[in-house]
């Protein structure tokens, strides 16, 4: 017998257009690096660094990097300085040798990509060093938003503003990918649907988004399936 709710069509789901990366700590494992590039600065402002510094500074911005080494030192230095230091360790480290791409990253970005779903890459990092891993890491971004592409760094969303424009799709629209509290406050912020990848500062579920013990645990399929069972659409 059919009835009139057996004749209406099965409306497909809408899923998100766009996905969102964040670089270190969720396409490359940077942050042991970062820590070995701060402790060296702090050791020619012959100061104390440990990890919990570094957790305060994961997702952040270059500037609030160099004014928290700076006030961890004793010895005076210009934060220009301080700045091309870091830099310039970190390109070292980079490009020593084999990229140190977290398990799972460039696959999930060749998926998305043959998938032919608009993507892009969004960190608070320098375009220098962005451009040394995007050098090794193998797949193109058609769309990099990076610290000079901005007014203000993350935990503010105008990186994820930015890069849904450089796209053309609705923020709220998009699933981006992050590690740190800054990173998923910025997403959320700008109306992003967050997915976290537990990294150095853990991150608490919540009914908005999901949670992630590693990259390796995404994929497209899921992404949508997650999209949709949260957002609805």
């Amino acid at each position: 017998m059919t009835t009139a709710n057996s004749l209406q069509p099965v409306l497909p789901v809408i899923g998100p257009q766009a996905v969102l990366f964040d670089m270190d700590g969720v396409l490359v494992d940077s942050e042991p690096l970062w820590f070995q590039a701060e402790s060296a600065v702090m050791a020619r402002l012959r100061g104390s660094w440990g990890e919990g510094d570094q957790q305060l500074l994961v997702g952040g911005s270059m500037a609030v990097t160099v004014a928290h080494l700076l006030s961890r030192g004793t010895r005076r230095a210009e934060p220009a300085a301080v700045e091309r230091w870091l830099l310039d360790s970190m390109i070292e480290m980079l490009s020593r040798g084999p990229l140190p791409v977290m398990p799972g990253a460039r696959e999930l970005v060749a998926e998305v990509a043959a998938a032919e779903l608009p993507y892009g890459l969004v960190t608070s990092s320098q375009r220098e060093i962005m451009d040394v891993v995007l050098a090794g890491f193998g797949v193109p971004f058609p769309v990099c938003v990076c610290a000079q592409d901005v007014s203000r760094c993350k935990p503010d969303p105008e990186c994820y503003l930015r890069a849904a424009e450089k796209l053309g799709v609705d923020p709220r629209r998009c699933v981006v990918i992050e590690d740190s509290p800054n990173g998923v406050a910025a997403a959320e912020a700008a109306g992003c649907l967050a997915v976290v990848v537990q990294g150095l500062t853990p991150i608490p579920a919540a009914a908005s988004r999901l949670v992630a013990t590693s990259v390796r645990d995404l994929s497209l399929a899921r992404l949508r399936r997650e999209y949709a069972a949260l957002r609805g659409s």
